[in-house]
């Protein structure tokens, strides 16, 4: 019998559903979009139930669409928004707040205050990660200070807390399972990379109980079945991996060296460092890459928090654009930005700046500036902020790159690519299949329930769709980036008054 994989890809902006066959080829795709909320400017939050509806909607109109039943199912693999995390009622079900987006930036005085106390360095050696508002242990913690009687009811035991794959098995099980993986607990500023557990003077520094939180599992294995009725046969949850981590399962980056970058909402650069945690001295994040059984594998991670966005903001914010796929027509009818450079720090700015204070900004306008150029502009800030994580990974890890695989919905944006690999100056090579995110969480099912049989089979599997070799004079590049980084310096520190 002929059987597929699943695999449920819960988005910041929209819910998916893929079917993959056993080739790693899209059988059929189902997408929803869902509401933002932004109660206040640096807040940004999701209705829970919005990610459930949207997600077992998508699922379900996938599996019909496929001309397939649940029983025709080897297994359903899961990836996730990272950071983002929900706090609910392990009796009823219900959410106790919406879900704080790993955007917002409600914390970042609590942050701040952590790091003049003197706790950074030992938040940096157990989990990997900086000391930033994007990461959900503080998250959790304005959660249970800012919700009436939330506390006590943590401590008894009476909340489920967890981030968005957590929240989701929680539904799909009809709340038998409240796991996570470990490449999501890594992302939670609570977890010991080295140990792979929660972390007693984590938890008892960020004030979060132990009681609240998931059990933390590999993320390839078979950690249970979805509830009866629920799709109309059981089948088997088997891979669970925060977005940029299946990303690079499904990029195929197994070895040491090897670096991929997810063009989404933000735009995420991972380097496979194997079984080593390595320190970044350049404000990267160590993070667990992924587990199988007993073995960690960790990655060198460069956040971007707006790479995709900026062309949603481009539609939406300024009525620029009709739809995201005519940016590329708008920013190719010009050569060039017109000496415009637009730094999208609407959320304050990831790596290696990590200021939750930036604003975003356009400098070089003149009377001569068009909306074809702020919307070129806008292209190149996805390539110009991937170009200084590629920058500080490469001094981080000693290994220079030659050849970065991309993916994500930018990514088949071909002028963008261009611009990326001119600014890299390195091959930038997408595959044909640009859903890794969803083929990695695929792939890490299909291997725990043996449908794939191991690591070798996948790599026979990833093709190549197109190659961008740089074309730019290298002293070209180099002026471009020190005009970039001075553009991104007049964004910094700007609302540092407003906290």
């Amino acid at each position: 019998m002929t059987r597929y994989i699943l695999a449920l890809d819960q988005g910041t902006t929209s819910s998916r559903a893929i079917v993959f066959d056993q080739q790693g080829q899209i059988r059929f795709t189902a997408q929803k979009e869902f509401p933002q909320h932004f109660p206040q400017p640096g807040w940004v939050e999701h209705d829970p139930r919005d990610l459930w509806s949207t997600q077992i909607g998508v699922a379900q109109e996938a599996i019909s669409g496929a001309g397939l039943r649940a029983s025709d199912l080897a297994a359903i693999g899961i990836t996730n928004q990272r950071e983002t995390v929900l706090v609910w009622d392990r009796a009823t079900g219900e959410p106790i707040h919406r879900a704080i987006v790993w955007q917002d930036r409600r914390t970042a005085s609590l942050c701040d205050a952590l790091r003049t106390q003197g706790h950074e360095g030992l938040i940096r050696e157990k989990t990997g990660l900086l000391l930033d508002a994007y990461f959900s242990g503080t998250k959790i913690a304005w959660m249970l200070d800012a919700v009436p009687g939330a506390r006590d009811r943590a401590e008894r035991g009476e909340l489920a807390c967890g981030t968005v794959d957590t929240w989701l098995v929680w539904q799909l099980t009809g709340g038998e399972l409240h796991v996570t993986d470990t490449s999501n607990a890594s992302r939670t500023l609570l977890l010991n990379i080295h140990t792979g557990d929660w972390d007693d003077d984590l938890l008892a520094l960020l004030r979060v109980p132990r009681a609240l939180l998931p059990q933390v599992r590999p993320s390839s294995e078979v950690y249970g079945e979805t509830a009866p009725g629920l799709l109309g046969a059981r089948v088997k949850i088997a891979g669970i991996a925060g977005d940029q981590q299946a990303a690079t399962f499904g990029q195929v980056c197994l070895h040491r060296g090897m670096a991929k970058n997810t063009y989404g909402t933000g735009c995420f650069m991972l380097m496979n460092t194997a079984d080593e945690v390595v320190t970044s001295q350049n404000r990267l994040l160590s993070t667990v890459a992924w587990q199988r059984g007993e073995a960690r594998t960790y990655a060198l991670e460069g956040s971007v928090f707006v790479a995709g966005a900026v062309v949603q903001w481009l539609r939406d914010g300024l009525g620029l654009i009709r739809d995201a796929a005519e940016v590329e027509a708008l920013a190719t009818s010009v050569p060039d930005s017109g000496g415009v450079f637009f730094v999208p720090a609407f959320v304050g700015l990831g790596a290696p700046y990590w200021d939750p204070y930036a604003r975003g900004t356009v400098v070089g306008l003149t009377r001569g500036s068009t909306k074809a150029h702020l919307a070129r502009a806008a292209l190149d800030s996805v390539a110009f902020q991937a170009a200084d994580l590629l920058d500080a990974m490469e001094r981080d890890s000693g290994v220079r790159l030659s050849d970065l695989r991309v993916d994500g919905g930018a990514s088949r944006n071909n002028l963008l690519m261009q611009v990326q690999a001119d600014l890299l100056g390195v091959t930038v090579t997408r595959p044909k299949v640009t859903e890794t995110t969803a083929l990695g969480a695929a792939f890490l099912a299909g291997l725990a329930v043996g449908y794939w049989q191991d690591e070798a089979e996948l790599e026979a599997l990833w093709q190549v769709d197109c190659q961008f070799e740089p074309g730019l004079d290298p002293a070209e590049r180099e002026q471009r980036l020190v005009r970039w980084r001075r553009a991104v310096e007049r964004s910094r520190a700007w609302a540092e008054e407003d906290v």
